[in-house]
């Protein structure tokens, strides 16, 4: 009987586990799901948390609940992978061999690296930091606020955008809009990096009266002196800072075989299996894929990885197995009670409508029903 190890209980990992029970007979395989965490979050619900227009901890799901019975669940952090022995240790110091792992472990925030940034800085990227942020959002009583992304890559990639739309909406609910001055930054030329999306948010923010800094790289917060510093040599003063931590993958990851120096790992980007070490795939925020880190990102991968699993536990040819084509779907929330929808692959481009009533209503409906369908595999 082979052994499937599945790192990480979020959407990528929770869909691969259960795609692969049902799939195989327990005579087949055994599926280990390892989680860090008993509880399996959906991360963008923050965004509206931030404003209390959410509580977090509705937000939260059982792991267990939303795994097949047949996975064997598994909590506890992974601290090493051997990839020469096939197997992870588990920081109870238990060492379990895999045949087949899946990588699925997201993205660390590290405001570390940014001098100054954990002290002076929020964000709405972990429930502790969207506490945080909820309080002083609800203290600000006007002033300057400055909102940008503080390293490339990082998690949900419009969230920002998002944010800065509600924000505005927020603000004006309190009539505190006409007292402050929103900055938004973002590291390259444009607001988004993807040009389409990029040509649709801009001139809403104008709209909005958000000021625009782009190539705007963090470099360090001075926070007695209240100033966002950038590589290029700018200065930003803020009475509000709310920036995006950098993000890297899992720490045990770091520099191994499989991952380069920040923890991301290397896949070939239509099979998601790691070069060089056959039956070792990775997803979702883990994976180093030119799209976007995000659950509807894994949502499309997981079929693909769990497909050849299935396929190499029986035997069966790789020609024919599904592949990942870059398939990304999201909603962007522009305020004012609208959204649109961006669907897009490798070869595709998105290309946004006009935001409307129905995508905002849409993605306020998604939110409540995700956990009951997307990890569980129901769609």
């Amino acid at each position: 009987m082979q052994r499937v190890l599945v790192l990480g209980g979020g959407t990528g990992g929770a869909l691969v586990a259960n795609l692969l029970v049902r799939r195989l007979n327990p005579a087949e395989a055994q599926v280990v799901l390892i989680s860090a965490t008993p509880r399996h979050m959906y991360q963008p619900g923050w965004l509206y948390a931030a404003f209390g227009w959410q509580d977090p901890r509705a937000l939260t799901c059982d792991l267990r609940r939303l795994l097949d019975r047949k996975v064997r669940l598994e909590i506890a952090p992974v601290t090493g992978l051997d990839t020469e022995s096939r197997s992870v240790t588990l920081a109870d110091g238990r060492r379990i061999e895999y045949d087949f792992l899946v990588i699925a472990t997201g993205a660390r925030l590290v405001p570390e690296e940014v001098p100054g940034l954990a002290e002076a800085g929020h964000h709405f990227y972990s429930e502790t930091a969207v506490c945080a942020l909820r309080q002083a959002l609800g203290d600000f009583t006007g002033g300057r606020i400055v909102v940008g992304v503080g390293g490339l890559p990082y998690k949900c990639p419009v969230a920002p955008l998002e944010f800065t739309f509600l924000l505005a909406d927020y603000l004006a609910s309190r009539k505190v809009l006409a007292d402050t001055e929103i900055t938004y930054t973002y590291p390259i030329d444009r607001v988004f990096p993807i040009a389409s999306v990029a040509e649709l948010a801009r001139p809403l923010l104008e709209e909005r009266g958000v000021r625009v800094e782009t190539f705007f790289n963090l470099e360090a917060v001075d926070p007695d002196r209240r100033l966002a510093l950038s590589m290029e040599g700018a200065e930003l003063p803020f009475d509000l800072l709310v920036m995006v931590p950098p993000h890297r993958g899992a720490r045990f990851l770091a520099g191994s075989s499989v991952a380069d120096v920040d923890g991301w790992v290397k896949v070939d980007r239509h099979t998601l299996e790691a070069p060089g070490h056959p039956g070792v795939f990775a997803l979702g925020d883990a994976a180093d894929l030119p799209v976007s880190k995000a659950g509807s990102a894994a949502h499309y991968q997981a079929p693909v990885v769990a497909s050849r699993i299935v396929a190499a536990i029986r035997g069966g040819e790789s020609n024919s197995l599904p592949r990942y084509e870059g398939k990304v779907i999201c909603f962007l929330e522009t305020g004012q009670r609208r959204a649109t929808f961006l669907a897009f692959d490798y070869e595709h481009p998105p290309r946004p409508a006009r935001p409307n009533l129905l995508r905002h209503y849409q993605k306020l409906a998604f939110n409540r029903v995700y956990c009951s369908l997307v990890p569980t595999g129901r769609i």
